[in-house]
C-alpha cells in the first residue's frame, strides 16, 4: 500500500463553480490551461489514476480486475490504475486495443512504469474478472465502436460485470451523452476537474453510474478561460436571487398570478397549476374560466379565486388590472383559436408569461406568428413532443433548447428525465434530480404552476425555470413510488425549509 499514492480530493457540487458542465473542446482547453501554469501533463495522467484506483479501493475489497486500456491518454490512465492496483495487492490483468510501440507521450510513459505483462485486447480479458477498468475511449470519441473493443463492451454488457469507467463509458459522448453503437454501463464513473454534459444527458446518464470529480491539479482558474455557460442545476445558482418573504412584506408584495383554466370536462390541469402557484409563494392566484366551468374550480380551491372570462373583453379586462402580473396559458386550455387569441392578448399586454401544453401546439401551424409576439418576460415550457412542433427537433438536446430560447426571445424548459433550461444569451442548465416517478399525469402542470408563483413574485424567467424545476425534482424525491401529481404541492414546505435553511 506504501507504493500508492494518496487519492486526489473528490470536488463537491454544492458551489457554483462545481457545477460548470465542461465540454469536450472545454476540457482539452483546461488541459492546456494547467500546462501553461505548469502542470505537466504526465502529472494530471498520474493523478487521474490515482483517483480511479483510489475510488476503487475504497468502494471494493481486492479481487481480480481486468484493466482495459485504449491507444490514447485515456489508455494512459488505464495503465496508471493497474500499477497502483498491483501494487495494492489486487490480481490485475491489462489488455491494450494496439501494440504499446504506438503509444505515444504521456500515455507511453505510464505505459512503460507498468512492469506487468499487456495483452492483446480481446473478450478473454474479461474470463474470471470480478470488477473491469474501462480505459479505452473517452469523452471525445466521434465514432461508434468497432472491431475488438466493440467486442469487449459488448460482452462486459452481456456478461453484467461491474465496471469502473475512466471519464466517460467507452462508446459514450462527453458533449451530448449519445452512445453511437456498443457502450457497458458502469457502476462508477471517475471524471476529472468537472463533468461534462454527457454525465447528465441520456442516455449517458444512465450508463455513468455514480459520478465522482476528482480533482487532479488542474487549477481552478482554468475556467476563467473558457466562458463557460452551461451548468447542472442546483440552489447555488439561483439562491442568491430566491424571492423570500419579507417581514414587512404582504401578499400583494407577492404577486398575483393568473392561470388560463380549461373548460368544465378539463379542469385538473389548470387546477394542479393553481395551486403549485399559490404554494411557491405568490401572494394571489386567480384561475380565468368560463361560467360553465367555473362551479368545479370554485369547489375545488379554496385559497385559489375564480373569475369569469367569458369572452376576449373580459380577458383583456382581467388583464388590465395593474395588479396582475403573471399569466399561465396552455395546461387543459384546448387547441382552438381562442386559446391562440389569449396567448396574444397576454402577450400584448406585457404580462409575464408562463406559455405550456395547448398555448404552444395551438400554434403549430405557424410558429412565426407566437415567436414574433413575444416581447416580455416569457417561459416556454414543452415536452418533446410540444417542442417538435415549434422548433428544429434534430440535434443534441442542448444545443435544440439554446436555438429554441435565442430563436425566441425567451427562457425555454425542454421536459424529460434531462431537463434543459436555456436563456436567449446562451446561459443553460441541465437539471438532473428528477426521480421516475415524475412520469405520471399532471405533474408537468405542478411545474409550470411552480414557475408561474416563482415569475409573479419577480424571478426572472431563466431563474424560475431553472429554481422550479429543481423544486419539483426534490419534492417529487421526498415523495418516491407511489407518487400522483396531487402531492408534489404537498411536498414543496419541506424542501422550502432545507433550501432556506442553506442545505445543498
Amino acid at each position: 500500500m506504501d507504493d500508492v499514492p494518496a487519492r486526489p480530493k473528490e470536488r463537491s457540487n454544492d458551489d457554483s463553480a462545481s457545477l460548470a458542465l465542461l465540454t469536450v473542446a472545454q476540457s482539452y482547453a483546461a488541459d492546456k490551461a494547467a500546462a501553461d501554469s505548469g502542470v505537466d501533463v504526465e502529472t494530471l495522467m498520474e493523478n487521474a489514476g490515482g483517483a480511479v484506483a483510489g475510488a476503487i479501493i475504497e468502494r471494493w475489497s481486492p479481487r481480480p480486475v481486468a484493466v482495459l486500456c485504449g491507444p490514447g491518454n485515456n489508455g494512459g490512465d488505464g495503465f496508471v490504475v493497474a500499477r497502483l492496483l498491483g501494487a495494492a495487492g489486487w490480481p490485475v490483468t491489462l489488455a491494450l486495443d494496439g501494440p504499446t510501440g504506438k503509444l505515444k507521450g504521456a500515455a507511453a510513459l505510464m505505459a512503460a512504469r507498468w512492469e506487468g505483462p499487456v495483452a492483446a485486447l480481446d473478450v478473454v480479458a474479461l474470463d474470471g474478472a470480478g470488477l473491469v477498468v474501462d480505459a479505452l475511449f473517452g469523452a471525445g470519441l466521434s465514432r461508434p465502436l468497432e472491431g475488438a473493443p466493440r467486442a469487449v463492451i459488448e460482452a462486459l454488457g452481456a456478461r453484467r460485470l461491474p465496471c469502473v469507467a475512466v471519464d466517460v463509458p467507452s462508446g459514450v459522448h462527453g458533449d451530448t451523452g449519445e452512445a453511437s453503437g456498443a457502450a457497458a454501463p458502469a457502476v462508477l464513473t471517475v471524471t476529472f476537474f468537472r463533468r461534462k454534459p454527457g454525465h447528465l444527458l441520456l442516455p449517458g446518464r444512465a450508463l455513468c453510474g455514480e459520478v465522482v470529480v476528482a480533482d487532479i491539479g488542474i487549477p481552478d482558474a482554468a475556467l476563467d478561460r473558457l466562458d463557460v455557460k452551461l451548468h447542472a442545476n442546483a440552489p447555488a445558482l439561483w439562491r442568491a436571487r430566491y424571492p423570500w418573504p419579507r417581514l414587512d412584506g404582504h401578499k400583494y408584495d407577492r404577486g398575483h398570478a393568473v392561470v388560463v383554466g380549461g373548460g368544465s370536462a378539463s379542469t385538473g390541469a389548470a387546477r394542479l397549476a393553481a395551486r403549485a402557484a399559490l404554494r411557491v409563494g405568490a401572494g394571489l392566484v386567480t384561475v380565468a374560466t368560463s361560467a360553465a366551468a367555473l362551479p368545479i374550480y370554485a369547489a375545488a380551491l379554496t385559497a385559489v379565486m375564480t373569475a369569469v372570462t367569458e369572452d376576449d373583453a373580459a380577458f383583456a379586462a382581467l388583464l388590465a388590472d395593474p395588479r396582475i402580473n403573471a399569466v399561465l396559458l396552455g395546461p387543459g386550455g384546448g387547441v382552438g383559436d381562442a386559446t391562440r387569441r389569449r396567448v396574444r392578448a397576454a402577450l400584448d399586454a406585457g404580462t409575464a408569461c408562463v406559455l405550456d401544453a395547448d398555448a404552444l401546439t395551438v400554434f403549430k401551424d405557424d410558429p412565426k406568428e407566437l415567436l414574433d409576439a413575444i416581447s416580455s418576460p416569457c417561459l416556454l415550457t414543452p415536452h418533446e413532443g410540444e417542442f417538435g412542433r415549434l422548433f428544429d427537433a434534430s440535434g443534441d438536446k442542448v444545443a435544440r433548447a439554446r436555438a429554441a430560447a435565442a430563436a425566441s426571445g425567451a427562457a425555454v424548459l425542454l421536459k424529460g428525465a434531462d431537463t434543459i433550461v436555456a436563456a436567449p444569451d446562451g446561459r443553460a442548465v441541465i437539471n438532473h434530480n428528477a426521480p421516475p416517478e415524475l412520469a405520471t399525469a399532471g405533474a408537468g402542470d405542478v411545474l409550470a404552476g411552480f414557475a408561474l408563483g416563482l415569475m409573479a413574485q419577480g424571478m426572472a424567467p431563466f431563474d424560475a425555470g431553472c429554481a422550479a424545476a429543481w423544486l419539483h425534482g426534490a419534492a417529487a424525491a421526498g415523495i418516491g413510488p407511489g407518487l400522483i401529481a396531487e402531492d408534489l404541492d404537498d411536498a414543496l414546505p419541506a424542501v422550502l425549509e432545507a433550501l432556506k435553511s442553506g442545505a445543498p
